[in-house]
């Protein structure tokens, strides 16, 4: 396993990528599971959706596997949401939960592209809504980050819990 290896999640519009960014500009590994990981496809199993099918938000699980197991730097950072989570966690030294307030939400879905994940299909403002209402998408025993302050003030509260300059 990697010598650090955290995840840092959240609801749609809690600002994962942004975070992945500025952790990337620090010279951290950061890798981007919306973009590098994730596909449609079933969180059990692991199977591509059918073209045209809509499956959940998963990550490759051997991907994610092959890169915690990267021992050449220091910490990575897994940055993202999946449904299939339970498959890794473990590979997690820890893990934390980006929240926003109903405002920050509403200002930052505003400003995103349709597309949240490259798909060309838009994800329902409801859902969103709906998952940061009930909270049912968000991992538990995650250390929970206020991420509605800027982000170099969101990536130090991480790295302190995380030990790291």
């Amino acid at each position: 396993m990697g010598r650090r290896n955290y995840l840092v999640e959240g609801l749609s519009g809690t600002g994962k990528t942004t975070v992945c960014d500025e952790l990337a500009r620090r010279g951290f590994h950061a890798v981007h599971g919306d973009r590098a990981l994730a596909y449609s496809g079933d969180p059990v199993t692991g199977q591509p959706t059918p073209p045209g099918g809509r499956g959940e938000h998963i990550w490759d699980v051997d991907t994610v596997r092959a890169l915690a197991a990267d021992r050449s730097v220091a910490a990575t950072f897994f940055c993202g949401g999946t449904r299939n989570l339970g498959r890794f966690r473990d590979l997690f030294d820890g893990v934390f939960v980006l929240e926003v307030d109903h405002d920050t939400l509403h200002r930052r879905l505003d400003e995103r592209p349709d597309s949240e994940w490259g798909d060309g299909v838009p994800t329902p403002r409801e859902d969103i809504v709906r998952w940061h209402r009930t909270r049912e998408t968000v991992p538990q025993g995650g250390v929970v980050i206020d991420a509605t302050a800027p982000v170099e003030q969101v990536v130090d509260a991480i790295l302190r819990r995380c030990d790291l300059p």
